[in-house]
């Protein structure tokens, strides 16, 4: 008896082990797509083996890893740095048969997890944050590797100890095909390590894979292939195909035990769509090239995407799988490309990993906020069907139900009559083509007078003479996107049409580009200006930087002529800039006549925030430019790729635009005007559309505002360096640990090698704005009030000329005597007189501590997780505006609310109605929900 107890007992076991073996256990549900809500936005997945079985390891936008279980449970989360992982990886690397969680930070460390998530170690060398990360094999023993910004990788031991450091300087073939702006060279024969991946070769060896690159945007890089723990490659592949990569893969396509490597684009429309396929054993390079299916067309959506191949088994044959923005596109090995199915569903997703154990993908959370992950069982009849219809729980849902809520309330809102009129609001690029859009913005036109729906859009450019040039450059530069066929005459006919569309609203279209200042001949675009016949044109020039002395050229030539002209014709020039124009370049000499005001009522500064990771300064820079009177309005934009600040890992394809509403909710109610906007989603956007028109969005001039800080900071004589910084974010080779990156600086770590990484505490964004990360602060928090970014007012900085009047005469009177003024070229600060020099890091105490003992100068404080303005909207009526200021990861929020120096009647929320009362300290707290924004009215018992 006992032995066959004995027996039975061993064969339980046996079957425990077994369920319990990654092997063994099926992992298996109903679904063919089984969605699981983890309450966070989720950026990365990959899946992980522990005594349980396979789960999924994932990382959230904010950096807490956490492991999910098949089975929906969330087995456990860990905060860790609280900055976020440019990746993830899982492997054994201490060969016990479970993975250990591996995260490559921003903060620069390498972070190793045991599988109940305790941290077991961490390792960094300097700041520069790390980028890749994954675990190989070699003589039996395993180690981690890891690499970053810092244009190495090392290897390290199972406890985390380093072994060996790998620099790309001693093998890297990268050249730099241009030159950085500001005359900087990026150095040659650097890269940063885009991947770490382990391949195997047919003898079982794994060898690593290396993918280095130097430029973000441009250029494919170059694919090395190491032997574990030697200092050369034994290959080197330079990509034929243009670049960026956004993914890389290792699969073993012809079961041949020689690794495959699939490389995925990042780009917009058909730019991006392929992958090369490197063969580890030939070194041949192949392409899977999505613009050759015949079902093309739904996946021509103009949005930027990174290209995830992987390789399933479909139906019992091995098939290419591709997530492509929205799109699942699937292939078996020997179809032709044209005869891939294509299979569309309403969202894209931050990140796709397979599961080597079995035939299910996981999908990482909706790029448009979501909160679940989402596993594909492959070897499901539904699958295909479920995938389509997926519908995400949690956060989207969240996100749609709010904004139905606050739809319904503004329906029953009726605008009250203490409120002034609004300033203007023009929206320069909405698309009338769908009927939804076309019918809103019909209806608004009918029956409000703001906003103005210009007639925008751009048309073919001049094909004219310019041998009489004498700028050898401008005269040969072209926009390549751009026809030049059109003669004067034509040109003007289409302006003409467009006018009278429009009519009597005006038009908008591109009189220029970077590439191309002179898209029209100058008096081509004067004689569109008197076309108008007194009716508004905007003529835009994106991205119309250029440093060197040749750009005085296009300023004398092209932008003050047109700017004198424009002056009497109710024209405006949209500069719609990049990078920290409004802060940095902006105050060169060269720029003068902007930053006087003489052309106040013509230039209007506006953002092309793509690339950047620092909104809260360009946010800030804009604002300060027109309250101190340089400018008469500002101007924002929300584009495609503007939830891009790692071109290298562009997820930019939100369907849903609730970032979009929410940050054009928050910049308009600070008194932006001219609204250059991608379309995306017109009939969820609309919505904003009828808040401005219902006078639920109330839009200050500069002198209603009352959320400015007393305090605020003047930019004179920018810094060579500062510029080079603020203009370099596309290249990335730029750490020096030797050397300069870690020099204390007023506005720090702004170029290309500072995605997602800590700020300093001596950073203006870090004291001022509240920011933590260089990561889209597009709703940036400035609790103790806004920080303006401005021209000098005076001492030996200010301009000896001006048209303006002063910053403290141009806003609300209540500023008068209360305005304290600081001086910096964006390197160190500087007294008044100039005699005095001040150290960055030790100097932003003194700023930071006036900055919070002012704040109790102006009528409301709000803190929390929220960008909120405050505008004086009647005789004793404030409109206090908060906005959750979660771009792509929105979560409920408090807003905390500080009365000060005012005896506040009531408080009330225009659109729900709910009223508020102060606590005894004159506080009160304010929820705001995910994904939402509330209008807050505040009446006063007497006049301010």
């Amino acid at each position: 008896m006992d032995l066959k107890i004995n027996i039975l007992q061993k064969i339980c076991l046996l079957i425990i082990f077994l369920n319990n073996s990654s092997f063994a256990i099926s992992n298996s549900f109903d679904s063919g797509v089984k969605s699981i809500n983890t309450k966070y936005t989720i950026t990365k997945v990959r899946t992980a083996v522990d005594k349980q079985g396979t789960y999924v390891a994932c990382t959230s936008y904010e950096g807490t890893i956490l492991a999910v279980g098949y089975d929906g449970e969330i087995r456990w989360e860990n905060k860790l740095s609280g900055f976020m992982n440019h990746d993830i990886w899982a492997g054994d690397v201490d060969m016990d048969g479970v993975d250990e969680i591996f995260a490559a930070n921003a903060d620069g460390s390498i972070y190793c997890l045991n599988s109940n998530g305790k941290l077991l170690w961490e390792f960094k060398q300097n700041e520069a944050p790390m980028y890749s990360v994954c675990v190989i094999q070699k003589d039996g023993k395993s180690y981690a590797v890891c690499g970053g910004y810092d244009n190495s990788y090392y290897y390290l031991s199972p406890k985390g100890e380093l072994i060996s450091e790998v620099a790309s300087k001693t093998y890297s073939i990268e050249k730099p095909f241009s030159k950085a702006l500001h005359k900087v060279h990026p150095p040659k024969g650097l890269h940063v390590t885009n991947f770490l991946r382990p391949a195997k070769l047919a003898n079982g060896e794994e060898i690593l894979v290396v993918h280095g690159v130097q430029n973000s945007m441009s250029g494919p890089g170059s694919v090395y292939f190491f032997k574990p723990l030697e200092a050369k490659p034994y290959q080197t592949i330079k990509l034929k195909k243009r670049g960026p990569f956004g993914d890389l893969k290792v699969v073993d396509v012809n079961n041949d035990g020689n690794s495959e490597i699939l490389l995925g684009r990042v780009g917009a429309k058909a730019k991006g769509n392929y992958f090369t396929i490197i063969d580890t054993k030939t070194n041949k390079q192949s392409l899977f090239d999505l613009n050759k299916i015949k079902e093309r067309k739904v996946l021509n959506r103009g949005m930027y995407r990174v290209i995830q191949p992987e390789v399933v088994s479909n139906k019992g044959k091995k098939a290419h799988i591709v997530l492509q923005g929205s799109n699942l596109v699937i292939s078996d090995f020997g179809d032709e490309e044209a005869d891939a199915e294509v299979l569309p569903t309403r969202f894209s997703f931050n990140d796709m990993f397979k599961d080597p154990n079995s035939n299910k993908v996981i999908l990482a959370s909706a790029q448009s906020g979501g909160s679940a992950i989402h596993i594909i069982d492959f070897d499901s009849k539904k699958w295909k069907k479920e995938f389509r219809e997926l519908n995400p729980p949690g956060k989207i849902q969240d996100i749609l139900a709010n904004t139905s809520g606050i739809k319904n309330n503004l329906i029953k809102f009726k605008k009250p009559k203490y409120q002034k009129k609004s300033a203007t609001v023009y929206f320069m690029s909405e698309n009338r083509k769908k009927p939804e859009a076309r019918k809103s913005i019909e209806r608004i036109e009918a029956n409000h007078d703001n906003p103005v729906f210009l007639n925008g859009g751009n048309f073919d450019k001049e094909k004219w003479d310019r041998s009489a040039m004498s700028s050898e450059i401008y005269k040969n530069k072209r926009d390549r996107r751009m026809k030049y066929k059109l003669t004067q005459e034509e040109v003007l006919e289409k302006i003409k049409k467009r006018h009278d569309q429009s009519k009597g609203k005006g038009i908008s279209y591109w009189a220029g580009h970077g590439n191309d200042p002179y898209m029209y001949q100058v008096e081509t675009t004067k004689k569109g200006f008197d076309i108008a016949n007194g009716n508004k044109t905007v003529i835009i020039y994106p991205e119309v930087e250029d440093h060197s002395d040749e750009f005085k050229f296009v300023m004398n030539d092209l932008i003050l002529p047109l700017a004198d002209y424009a002056k009497t014709r109710n024209a405006n020039m949209y500069l719609r800039n990049k990078h920290l124009f409004w802060q940095s370049s902006v105050y060169m000499k060269k720029w003068e006549p902007l930053v006087s005001g003489k052309y106040a009522n013509v230039f209007v500064p506006a953002m092309e925030e793509t690339t950047d990771k620092s909104m809260e300064l360009s946010f800030t820079s804009r604002l300060g430019i027109w309250a101190a009177g340089a400018v008469d309005s500002w101007g924002a934009r929300c584009a495609r790729d503007n939830a891009s600040f790692d071109r290298l890992r562009q997820h930019s394809n939100q369907t849903l635009p609730n970032h979009f509403l929410r940050t054009m909710v928050y910049t308009i109610s600070s008194g932006a005007q001219f609204i250059d906007n991608f379309p995306v989603d017109q009939e969820y956007m609309s919505l904003l559309w009828d808040l401005i028109a219902e006078g639920a969005i109330y839009v200050p001039k500069r002198s209603d505002i009352l959320s400015f800080s007393p305090v605020h900071l003047s930019i004179a004589n920018p810094e060579h360096e500062y510029l080079s910084r603020a203009s370099n974010v596309k290249w990335l080779t730029f750490f020096d640990k030797e050397k300069t990156e870690n020099d204390p600086y007023v506005f720090s770590r702004l170029n290309g090698t500072w995605p997602g990484a800590p700020l300093t505490e001596w950073d203006f964004s870090k004291y001022a704005a509240g920011a933590n990360e260089r990561r889209l602060n597009f709703i940036p928090k400035y609790n103790n009030g806004m920080v303006l970014i401005t021209p000098p007012q005076k001492g030996v900085f200010a301009a000896k000329k001006v048209y303006r009047k002063l910053l403290k005469e141009n806003i609300h009177p209540w500023y008068k005597n209360i305005m304290k003024e600081y001086y910096s070229d964006g390197k160190n600060y500087y007294s008044a007189d100039g005699k005095e020099t001040y150290a960055p890091d030790e100097y932003y105490k003194v700023i930071e501590e006036d900055i919070k003992k002012s704040s109790s100068l102006i009528p409301v404080n709000v803190s929390g997780n929220v960008g909120w303005v405050v505008a004086q909207v009647g005789a004793k009526q404030l409109r206090l505006t908060i906005v959750e200021n979660g771009y792509i990861n929105p979560n409920k929020e408090t807003a905390k609310v500080k009365i000060n120096n005012i005896e506040v009647k009531k408080i009330k929320d225009i659109l729900s109605g709910e009223e508020f009362k102060l606590n005894s300290d004159s506080t009160l707290d304010i929820e705001i929900p995910l994904g939402g924004f509330r209008f807050i009215d505040i009446e006063l018992n007497e006049k301010l």
